[in-house]
């Protein structure tokens, strides 16, 4: 990806119905979603959801397809590794990184036993 491309990438995930939307595309895998789906699985409405679907495409993040009457969205895991790799392609001064579990992301039972 070229940097203009990363920018605006990133600048379309800096927003959280839009990070919510390619989100819920990511764990859809290739299946995708249609905006109907997106809308009740995310409690969005109709023409706010159009909207930044439209934004995620115009950022190549995501990618629409009609199948017959229905529109499918689907992540684009392409441009998702590119940006990713773009964002650690330096991390650590080139060596290995291996970064700590956060305490913050195991449940409260788990963190009281340990």
């Amino acid at each position: 990806m070229k940097e203009h491309e990363i920018v605006r990438a990133l600048a379309a995930l800096a927003q959280d119905v839009r990070l919510r939307v390619f989100r819920a595309l990511v764990v859809a895998g290739n299946d995708g979603l249609t905006p109907g789906d997106l809308a009740a699985q995310l409690d969005v409405a109709a023409n706010t959801l159009s909207f930044h679907l439209k934004e995620l495409v115009h950022a190549g993040l995501i990618s629409q397809e009609r199948q017959g009457r229905f529109l499918v969205y689907r992540a684009a895991f392409s441009a998702m590794n590119e940006l990713v790799g773009y964002l650690t392609e330096n991390c650590c001064n080139g060596a290995a990184c291996l970064v700590k579990k956060s305490t913050a992301a195991k449940p409260r039972a788990a963190r009281a036993r340990t």
